[in-house]
């Protein structure tokens, strides 16, 4: 099981802000290509997005799950993935005194990814999700009121 974290400079409420609006699920999750659909219940426990991975023209058309919600600081994915399978994603947000720390933990749970060696696996996706925290902190902290102008992105040495 991989896991990932990051302090991002907000609010956990800036970051659930972002996980609540499945049309922006393209724009943080590594390997999601567009929107399709997103449900009127979303983020509620067994709404759905219909989303497109990979990168045109091959692209495949699947789904994501909501298996657990509860705002702010805890949500869990089950992603679809098909041809290489399925994913369970959890995501938990925790205050901290630059604003929160954000965890996301991704298991393979079914079809041929879930029968990768976990330590190869993990690499793959521990890579993967520290991009995904990347573009969700920025997402997160660039919708936040902050007293300052100083992001998580001042800590990766961005100059202005």
């Amino acid at each position: 099981m991989s896991r990932n974290s990051r302090v991002f400079a907000c609010a956990p409420d800036d970051v659930f802000a972002v996980l609540s609006d499945g049309w922006l699920f393209p724009s943080w999750v590594v390997g999601a290509a567009r929107m399709r659909e997103v449900a009127e219940t979303w983020p509620h426990v067994g709404s759905h997005l219909h989303h497109s991975f990979g990168v045109w023209p091959v692209l495949i058309n699947d789904e994501t799950e909501v298996l657990v919600y509860e705002p702010p600081r805890h949500i869990v994915f089950r992603a679809k993935g098909w041809p290489m399978g399925e994913a369970q994603v959890d995501i938990q947000v925790r205050p901290h005194r630059d604003g929160a720390v954000v965890r996301i933990q991704e298991e393979a749970v079914a079809g041929p990814g879930s029968l990768v060696p976990p330590v190869l696996l993990d690499v793959a996706l521990q890579l993967r999700n520290a991009e995904t925290l990347h573009r969700l902190a920025y997402l997160a902290e660039g919708r936040a009121s902050r007293p300052t102008d100083e992001t998580s992105a001042h800590d990766e040495g961005v100059s202005e």
